[in-house]
């Protein structure tokens, strides 16, 4: 249901963007992400960081947007919410003793440290990467090439790499119960 919950601002931000224009699908944006924080806090009584943190980029980025009439300051939403991830799974990769991935999954997941470990730093990765696309495509796509890149093409990169990671841990998980 969260994942759902987290999904259905981009959904509704590319419908309305299709339908109409980027600044009403900003506004859309806005208002769905507002709703799902609601949600999240009757459904959970409990709002996590990175809930948080991505609402405020999308009211604050997406406001400067529609205030400015400017579609660049949604288009960067992605980048500094990837370079956020990066930068904080990359520091924990090398200048923590406890993996950050470790810290927010343990009560869901149990594995050994260097397993940890190795997702921090894949996931930093994934995310710089990601981050350095979403500029790439900022410059060298059209608005309509843009926001389908962000949706299909950053979109099915996360998921997939989301499945390759639950795969490597999988088969680990595997081999330990064995």
């Amino acid at each position: 249901m969260k994942q759902f919950l987290d999904f259905l601002p981009l959904l509704v931000f590319f419908i309305i963007y299709k339908i109409y224009n980027i600044f009403i699908a900003s506004s859309a944006l806005i208002a769905v992400s507002v709703v799902i924080l609601l949600l999240k806090w009757l459904l959970y009584r409990t709002l996590d960081k990175i809930s948080l943190l991505t609402f405020f980029l999308v009211a604050m980025l997406g406001g400067l947007t529609i205030i400015f009439h400017n579609p660049d300051f949604i288009k960067w939403k992605v980048t500094i919410i990837d370079s956020i991830f990066s930068i904080a799974l990359l520091s924990s990769y090398f200048f923590m003793s406890k993996s950050l991935m470790q810290k927010m999954l343990n009560t869901q997941m149990h594995l050994p440290e260097i397993i940890w470990r190795r997702l921090d730093l894949a996931w930093g990765l994934f995310f710089l990467f990601c981050g350095v696309a979403n500029i790439y495509g900022i410059f060298y796509f059209s608005q309509d090439a843009w926001v389908d890149f962000k949706v299909f093409g950053l979109g099915g990169l996360t998921l997939l790499f989301a499945l390759l990671s639950g795969f490597y841990v999988f088969r680990f998980i595997s081999r330990e119960n064995n």
